[in-house]
């Protein structure tokens, strides 16, 4: 998806190809095409802050006026009263074509690390690291489920579960989601079922 930060009549416009916006009146005829000020393209690819002139080509639709804005002036106990109107002249544009560069290939510096050997040895860990404690806490008796859990629930649920699913929870919680609302509903079950025992 190609987009364009165009400037038109002192004013800036995100666009994209298609599509059509409302400026203020511009001075060509109407079915010509032009080229406006390129500001940045982005899309796909990282954004290019320095585009090739006639990156974007625009086509003027037709002249408009704008919604009636009406304005009243009022002074009290002077009788003083005016009243006027204001339409705004302005040109509908189309953009025509968005051409940027092309897209970089799909590839990830990691992938293409990988590729070559050496580095991808040191990626290995770092993943082994990540999925460790996830193992470690649904080992220790983390209830089913509880990653889709919300904080509601969880203070909902907590008094039903056992001191071993509480405290994988905890630590559930403090490996990956650190929600403090739900360590604290975890933390409070633990102490009752503490104080009971």
């Amino acid at each position: 998806m190609t987009y364009a930060i165009i400037e038109v009549a002192g004013k800036q416009y995100r666009v994209r190809e298609g599509e059509r916006l409302l400026v203020d009146r511009l001075a060509e005829e109407d079915g010509s095409s032009f080229t406006p000020t390129v500001l940045l393209l982005g899309g796909d690819s990282a954004p290019v802050l320095e585009p090739s002139k006639g990156a974007v080509t625009a086509k003027v639709v037709g002249a408009v006026k704008g919604p009636k804005i009406r304005i009243g002036k009022y002074k009290k106990r002077t009788g003083y009263r005016r009243h006027t109107g204001f339409r705004a002249s302005l040109t509908q544009i189309e953009i025509e074509s968005i051409k940027g560069k092309p897209a970089r290939a799909a590839t990830t510096p990691r992938a293409e690390k990988s590729a070559a050997g050496a580095p991808a040895k040191a990626s290995e860990p770092a993943a082994a690291e990540v999925e460790k404690p996830l193992q470690e806490a649904e080992s220790g008796g983390v209830p089913a489920g509880y990653a889709d859990m919300t904080i509601a629930d969880i203070k909902a649920a907590s008094g039903s579960w056992s001191a071993d699913e509480l405290s994988g929870a905890l630590a559930y919680e403090h490996g990956h989601g650190k929600r403090k609302g739900a360590i604290a509903a975890l933390e409070s079950a633990l102490a009752k079922q503490g104080g009971e025992s």
